[in-house]
């Protein structure tokens, strides 16, 4: 089967939902995602909107989904640009010019196949193309208890920095920081 990684379009704020929904029913939602299915789906459709067309555009952030020659999302990763001096997702202060991958996410059923080394690969290419602010590393974070994902991240190229924060909904577990920087 042929699929396609592509940038989403400001207009699929549908898809975009039911993708992140999606996301967060696996089972392993409490160890990969900040967030949860109750407080996501009670979000009104303008917070979609307005996502989506942030990503669609592309300035501080990029979302890229596998579609399926059918048109059916399996799966997806968005960059958010980080900028030195700002506010880190864990209130941490950024001190390089940076994207930071959350998200990530692919159906159980495409899983396996590559398909995330795709869309890693396509955030990645994304990330090293800007020039104002130029990027110096692309980071993630993943929860200690994590490690399928950490696997995943590893054979991409992201690699520990020694970095680890609290997790946030309970702070005797850790997220630990990996981080990739340009080539």
């Amino acid at each position: 089967m042929i699929n396609t990684i592509r940038v989403v379009r400001a207009d699929e704020w549908p898809q975009v939902k039911e993708l992140r929904l999606a996301a967060l029913r696996d089972p392993v939602a409490h160890l990969a995602f900040l967030d949860t299915y109750e407080l996501a789906s009670a979000r009104p459709d303008e917070f979609w909107q307005e996502r989506t067309r942030g990503a669609a555009e592309g300035g501080a952030a990029r979302q890229f989904v596998a579609e399926d020659a059918d048109g059916r999302w399996l799966g997806g990763v968005t960059a958010l640009v980080e900028l030195p001096g700002a506010e880190g997702a864990f209130g941490e202060t950024v001190t390089v010019a940076q994207t930071h991958i959350v998200g990530v996410y692919v159906r159980p059923e495409a899983r396996g196949a590559g398909l995330a080394e795709e869309l890693f690969r396509a955030a990645l290419d994304w990330s090293w193309t800007l020039t104002d602010p130029r990027v110096e590393r692309v980071r993630l974070f993943v929860h200690q208890d994590n490690a399928r994902a950490e696997a995943l991240y590893a054979k991409v190229g992201f690699r520990r920095t020694g970095v680890s924060v609290p997790v946030p909904a309970d702070e005797s577990r850790r997220e630990n920081e990996l981080a990739v920087t340009r080539p």
